[in-house]
């Protein structure tokens, strides 16, 4: 769509921080209002907006489409977005290791076990590994435990643990970044570590890289978008 407004600027509002859009507020695509609890986040959206030029491109702009998410579909399908969320824990990346090459399974040991390890500690979550494809049911004390991790959230940070969990592939990984314990570079290298191997072997064609890197683009945006809610 063409931009039809000279400036974006964040402000005060009731309940939190809104954009002003030439002095309107800005609206959601469900025609909420877009309020979010700091200063920083509203700054950020509006800088998004500030940055567009003749047209307006939604695609640039992943802050305001995490607010937005959060305000329209979060907040109505919480219970939906907390079970697509909590699925991962069954099937989590980290707990499916390859039996080779020995270099691939010395890489997976390495870098996925202390995050399992993590997340035992934190969550009291015991996960099994397993090699191969065939699916390795994970225990009820554990799939609980991670589903009141993910429904502890409130809607915004539900939303972009939802979305890192989908980038990742993995919601130990996702936990992990929304938490602090690594940080969206080590998310994304240690949830493609598999792909990174191929690459190393094999070499990567255009198509893998842009795939790659807009994971690693929304893996960073999610990331953000927390920090920036929790920036005074």
């Amino acid at each position: 769509m063409k931009r039809v407004y000279r400036e974006a600027k964040a402000r005060p509002v009731e309940g939190g921080w809104g954009v002003a859009l030439d002095g309107r507020p800005m609206r959601t695509p469900a025609k909420h209002e877009l309020i979010v609890p700091s200063a920083a986040l509203a700054e950020a959206i509006a800088a998004e907006w500030d940055a567009q030029q003749d047209d307006v491109r939604p695609a640039t702009m992943p802050l305001t489409r995490l607010a937005a998410t959060a305000i329209d579909r979060t907040r109505a399908q919480r219970d939906q977005v907390i079970a697509e969320t909590t699925k991962y824990a069954g099937t989590d990346l980290v707990c499916y290791r390859a039996d080779h090459p020995p270099e691939l399974v010395a890489r997976q040991q390495a870098e996925w076990q202390p995050l399992i390890d993590w997340a035992m500690l934190r969550y009291d979550a015991r996960l099994a590994v397993t090699s191969g494809i065939v699916p390795q049911p994970q225990s009820p004390a554990a799939l609980k435990a991670f589903a009141a991790a993910v429904a502890a959230q409130d809607d915004l940070r539900l939303t972009a643990l939802h979305a890192m969990t989908a980038a990742c592939g993995s919601l130990v990984i996702a936990l992990a970044l929304l938490e602090r314990h690594i940080d969206a570079a080590v998310a994304f290298a240690v949830s493609q570590l598999d792909e990174t191997f191929q690459i190393e072997a094999w070499g990567e064609d255009a198509e893998a890289a842009a795939r790659r890197q807009a994971l690693k683009e929304d893996i960073a945006a999610a990331a953000r978008f927390v920090q920036l809610i929790d920036a005074a």
